[in-house]
């Protein structure tokens, strides 16, 4: 049924009560810091400040230095967060869209106690121009709280596409609410084509050949459609496993590198073994997407299969988040012993 096959044993203690999930592996610290980039362009109140006012930029592209530049001039008339101080203390934020990790965020300063504030400052992105045409810059301005979470006062999103280069002059823009996908965290990332199945201990008959005195968990990751394009010719990637918490390298499975192709092929079969039934409630198959390059990979999207309780054998984890479709995806399996489960599942930020 496939082309390639890993088997690797869950390894986890659940009566030592002490899961290693602040000690991830390289691996996972790189999930962790890259999902904390792209969910902060959603954080922040959105429900108790309008977004109004203006905000002046230009945008040019230095073809000597292969750098686009957003010269962020000043903003006018925004709203006010502490009205009992009447205060306001804002500062901007841009990223490259569809992919937000892969070039990250660049801020100004912070300008403190103010709703016109200037800045005259110059962010900067290291792209090639055939890349940065296929982008969509978001520009937003942002109430900076130290103590509490940041409040977002307004943004603007531009086409570079379709932006005249020529244009280099400073212009003003109205600044606008967070559209409701957005606020709902909605960032299509490509849906992933996969099939599941538990095998319980014991369950095959002893006339078995391959009759597992421990469960099996069996994932077959067939293909991923609509990856983020992040050059003119695709995107390489390949899909990483755990089974968390376990995140050590025995629990470390990976696919193969797709060459130049949004909609990869993997056909990659992992078995997990040492999984009794009462693991399937407290463990969580998390699959991420990775675009690979020479220095670094960059994070494209995940699934996290699990029950989405919060909770892995009584202790509380930030991991345990499923969403409805992948919680319901795990529970058929767990309902349907020894038989393929076929799911569609979205990617996510994770």
């Amino acid at each position: 049924e496939s082309d390639t096959a890993s088997e690797i044993s869950f390894q986890f203690n659940k009566h030592k009560k002490t899961p290693s999930i602040g000690s991830h592996s390289s691996d996972m610290a790189s999930v962790s810091s890259v999902s904390g980039s792209v969910l902060s362009v959603y954080s922040g109140d959105f429900g108790s400040v309008d977004a109004q006012g203006t905000v002046e930029f230009a945008l040019d592209y230095d073809e000597k230095n292969r750098e686009f530049q957003v010269h962020v001039s000043q903003c006018k008339d925004l709203a006010v967060v502490d009205e009992k101080k009447g205060r306001s203390d804002p500062y901007v934020k841009t990223y490259l869209l569809p992919d937000k990790a892969r070039m990250g965020k660049r801020k100004t300063s912070v300008k403190k106690r103010t709703v016109n504030p200037i800045y005259n400052e110059v962010l900067r992105y290291k792209i090639e121009k055939m890349v940065l045409l296929i982008q969509k810059l978001n520009l937003s301005v942002w109430h900076n709280d130290p103590l509490g979470r940041n409040s977002f006062l307004g943004e603007i999103e531009v086409d570079l596409a379709s932006w005249d280069w020529s244009n280099r002059k400073l212009n003003w823009y109205p600044l606008k609410p967070r559209s409701l996908s957005a606020v709902n965290g909605v960032d299509h990332r490509g849906v992933m084509n996969l099939s599941i199945k538990y095998v319980p201990p014991g369950s095959l008959g002893k006339m078995c050949p391959r009759n597992p005195p421990s469960g099996e968990v069996h994932i077959w990751v067939k293909d991923v459609k609509d990856l983020l394009q992040l050059r003119p010719s695709g995107v390489d990637s390949f899909v990483k496993c755990y089974v968390l918490p376990d995140t050590s390298k025995k629990s470390y499975q990976k696919t193969r590198v797709i060459k130049r192709d949004t909609n990869p092929v993997f056909n990659h079969t992992i078995v997990y073994d040492g999984f009794h039934t009462e693991d399937l409630k407290d463990a969580c198959v998390e699959l991420t997407v990775w675009d690979h390059e020479k220095l670094t990979n960059h994070f494209l999207g995940g699934i996290r299969l699990g029950l989405g309780t919060g909770l892995s054998y009584g202790i509380s984890v930030d991991w345990m988040d499923s969403t409805q479709e992948e919680v319901a995806f795990w529970q058929e399996m767990m309902s349907a012993s020894n038989e393929w489960i076929e799911g569609l599942l979205p990617l996510r930020s994770l």
